[in-house]
């Protein structure tokens, strides 16, 4: 059974075929994929879809699609994924997101990932959990800010080379008690 989240503007849900071939334009876009190292094919993207997919299936979460209630276009993805061993910090739950660049300075990334914590810290009972991104990267770290995550480490991304500009990240978490007092402050 998979979990499906919503929030006032959201639905974040189970994949379906029709995702994929936005779900490719949005992974072969080069702003989008600035803080990737590289963009992906038509292949690539599509087995990443249903990487997230069996996700979904199998543990009832994951990352999900992200789809404008209004309209219901498929805007992107946002979701959490367990980490157990790839990482100095492992084990460690991360949440992540990625928004085609049209739907970028609207609040969707924080709306979406809110409704994640939400979920990881009410139902999955996490205690933390963490978000990663390349140390250019500051319009998603300004999102990790408003959701009220802090800044813990920097960090060389083990599947990245030294000869890469993206090597270096940053490494923010939260916990659910932080997570609680941030949502009673704002």
């Amino acid at each position: 059974m998979s979990i499906q989240l919503e929030t006032s503007r959201l639905i974040l849900r189970a994949w379906k075929k029709s995702d994929l071939k936005p779900f490719y334009a949005l992974n072969a876009n080069t702003e989008v994929m600035r803080y990737f190292p590289h963009c992906l094919t038509r292949e690539q993207s599509n087995a990443l879809a249903h990487k997230f997919q069996r996700m979904i299936e199998t543990q009832g979460w994951g990352f999900w699609a992200v789809e404008l209630k209004q309209g219901g276009d498929f805007i992107g993805f946002t979701g959490l994924n367990a980490q157990p061993s790839q990482f100095t910090f492992s084990p460690c739950t991360e949440i992540a997101w990625r928004l085609e660049q049209k739907y970028w300075g609207n609040g969707f990334a924080t709306e979406a990932a809110t409704a994640c914590l939400n979920f990881a810290f009410d139902s999955l009972k996490l205690n933390q959990v963490v978000a990663f991104t390349a140390v250019q990267n500051t319009k998603s770290q300004a999102v990790m800010q408003r959701l009220g995550m802090q800044f813990k480490d920097y960090f060389n991304h083990p599947t990245l080379d030294n000869s890469s500009p993206l090597q270096r990240h940053v490494l923010y978490q939260i916990d659910a008690a932080q997570f609680r007092q941030t949502k009673t402050t704002h």
